[in-house]
């Protein structure tokens, strides 16, 4: 992988502004996995933020950084879980509206979810792709910012800020084991974890493997964000 053209992200990531939102994380020893595999495996606990995502730590690095004026318009996003949670908090954290658009399709637990965090949920279209492009319509109408659940350089410095905090925990917890970290397993739902992973750990430590998991189902989904990590 020729790495140059991301590495201008590990300083994003290194300054990026999230835990006025978000938590560190434990990076957790799997002890009775570690012993069946035989090998000394550790779990980073982004279910206990407090959106159960790491969805908030992009969402807040982007909507900080944005105006006065901006931040006076409001935010719009287009999500059915996670991300729309971590928009929603982050506007109650930074004192804007934030509405989410959402899929008519979406559970009502989620619905409910982004409206106990202040966000007004509108219901449009039977899939994503309807709700993203009502969301987008919504933009030009209000003047409003979109904020996107991955696409978009301050969104991947939030995220990224994951592997930051796995490499400097990593030392400290891992006295079961020697050596550096061999392996990065990331589970792939839109793509954006696997991507920061790939840039975070990919660009300093070539030596590590980084892994995508996903559901057969989503193969195409696989395949079409790692891409750019082949090149």
């Amino acid at each position: 992988m020729n790495t140059k053209p991301y590495a201008h992200y590990l300083t994003r990531i290194l300054t990026a502004s999230v835990y006025d939102a978000a938590i560190e994380t434990p990076l957790d020893p799997a002890k009775s996995l570690s012993q069946r595999l035989n090998n000394p495996i550790f779990l980073k606990r982004e279910d206990l933020q407090p959106v159960f995502s790491f969805k908030l730590r992009g969402a807040y690095n982007m909507m900080e950084q944005l105006s006065p004026s901006e931040l006076a318009k409001g935010v719009i996003t287009a999500s059915a879980g996670n991300h729309a949670q971590g928009v929603a908090m982050s506007a109650q954290l930074l004192g804007c509206e934030a509405i989410i658009v959402m899929p008519k399709t979406t559970p009502n637990i989620k619905v409910d979810a982004v409206k106990n965090r202040g966000g007004k949920v509108v219901l449009a279209g039977e899939s994503f792709s309807d709700a993203y492009l009502h969301a987008v319509k919504l933009v030009e109408e209000t003047g409003k910012t979109y904020i996107p659940p991955f696409d978009h350089p301050d969104v991947i410095a939030g995220q990224g800020t994951i592997g930051m905090e796995i490499m400097h925990q990593f030392n400290s917890v891992n006295a079961s084991a020697k050596g550096p970290i061999h392996a990065v397993f990331v589970s792939i739902g839109g793509g954006g974890a696997i991507v920061v992973s790939g840039i975070f750990f990919l660009i300093p430590f070539a030596s590590i493997v980084l892994t995508a998991v996903n559901m057969f189902g989503g193969f195409a989904v696989t395949r079409r964000m790692l891409a750019m990590f082949r090149k």
